[in-house]
């Protein structure tokens, strides 16, 4: 299918345009070892259509971005590596459905993806049935390395936890205790409103109501009505992809930024590149962020991104595809084998180094949950602000110093016998 047909495509959203420009690529990364080799196999299960398709397509082009480095430096184990790609739809029951093809028909090796939370406690645990090694990409629900947590399932991205202490304090603080929100109905916003309101009320702050939104919502209308009515200091909207786009649009248009500080946990280069001008606004938190100076390696990383992709600057979600690819490989490499309990037990406290790290400090998966510990960008959207300048980072918070501890978080991992 051409880039034309796939563009005149009639799909709803307003990230669309960018995940249409990948869909066009080959899904599979082509090697050049010879055909009687057989190949490592990574199967990716993430969004190209619905909700968060644009956020999906940045997943993946980091995950092929890292496979074809790994395949010109001699692949894993001195195997070639082929990324084979599922669209999830966003939604749990085609996700597993792709995942049981790409682990009857084609036999992967292990298994990454995600953006929606529940997608991701899905594939944890059709991937426990398996025995099968997943790494949860971008599916930030607390009860994934947490009270869910499993012994094969690994997490890159933050947890919702991390993702609401990260700028708790500077909300608080900066523009007062009283706090509305609106709130995805399903995994995700659910833990996010939690976290958020557990860290409120022990500061002594109150929530002055919740809104639920399907997933999917395109008018907001009756949320931002019944937040106007609350009159609180702060309109949190926990909103991601799409869904985000707009909320944010319609809260400018009512009017509400003029009345309330706009705020939340998640935002993403995604949703800030598909907003007007207008609606570009608010205080949040980025998991990851193309412009740390002085970082090794980000420099050189960001021009191979950019001249790969149509001049586009690496987001979080690239970011988590090509660490999470490149931890794979390191793992296996010192496992020297493809064993899922050995790669586990290799990827249990695995330190990335600085070229896939990308940020300052330690990043490593911490052997008591399978979570990565990295970092925090809290900030917020500067006035007038153009891409690729659309966030400035207030500051870096070390991951470690936000996280709930394995116990805290309620994980217990049990490894089979």
């Amino acid at each position: 299918m051409s880039l034309t047909n796939l563009v005149s495509l009639k799909r709803r959203g307003l990230l669309r345009a960018s995940a249409a420009a990948g869909m066009a690529s080959m899904v599979t990364s082509q090697v050049t070892w010879a055909q009687s080799e057989t190949p490592v196999k990574i199967g990716q299960v993430d969004p190209r259509t619905g909700t968060y398709a644009g956020l999906g397509e940045n997943q993946i082009r980091g995950a092929t971005m890292a496979v074809d480095e790994l395949n010109k430096k001699g692949g894993i184990l001195g195997r070639p590596v082929q990324l084979i790609v599922e669209d999830s739809q966003g939604l749990p029951g085609p996700a597993v459905s792709k995942a049981q093809k790409l682990v009857s028909q084609e036999n992967v090796n292990f298994l990454i993806g995600s953006v929606s939370s529940a997608v991701s406690v899905s594939l944890s645990q059709f991937a426990n049935q398996h025995n099968l090694v997943y790494v949860d990409i971008g599916g930030h629900v607390d009860s994934v390395t947490g009270k869910d947590c499993k012994w094969n399932t690994f997490r890159t991205c933050s947890t919702t936890w991390m993702e609401t202490d990260a700028d708790f304090k500077i909300l608080f603080d900066k523009f007062g205790k009283k706090w509305f929100f609106i709130t995805p109905d399903y995994a995700f916003g659910h833990a996010l409103h939690a976290d958020y309101v557990a860290q409120l009320t022990k500061a002594g702050g109150q929530a002055l109501g919740n809104a639920l939104a399907p997933l999917g919502t395109t008018d907001f209308s009756s949320y931002l009505i019944q937040a106007r009515a609350a009159q609180p200091d702060v309109l949190i909207c926990l909103q991601a992809g799409d869904d985000l786009v707009n909320v944010l649009k319609q809260a400018v248009q009512f009017g509400l930024n003029t009345q309330m500080a706009i705020a939340g946990a998640q935002q993403e280069l995604e949703v800030l590149e598909a907003l007007p001008p207008a609606a570009r606004l608010g205080w949040w938190t980025f998991e990851w962020y193309w412009n740390q100076p002085g970082v090794p390696h980000l420099e050189e990383f960001v021009a191979a991104y950019k001249a790969r992709y149509d001049n586009k600057v690496p987001t979080a979600r690239s970011w988590f595809g090509y660490a999470t690819t490149h931890a794979l490989a390191l793992a296996a490499g010192q496992a020297k084998s493809l064993d899922s309990m050995k790669v586990v037990r290799a990827m249990e406290g695995l330190v990335l180094p600085p070229e896939i790290a990308l940020q300052p400090g330690k990043c490593y998966y911490r052997a008591g949950d399978h979570q990565m510990i990295a970092n925090m960008f809290p900030g917020h959207v500067p006035a007038n602000a153009t891409y690729p300048n659309l966030f400035e980072v207030a500051q870096t918070v070390p991951s470690g110093t936000v996280a709930k501890s394995p116990d805290e978080a309620g994980c217990k991992l049990v490894y089979p016998s």
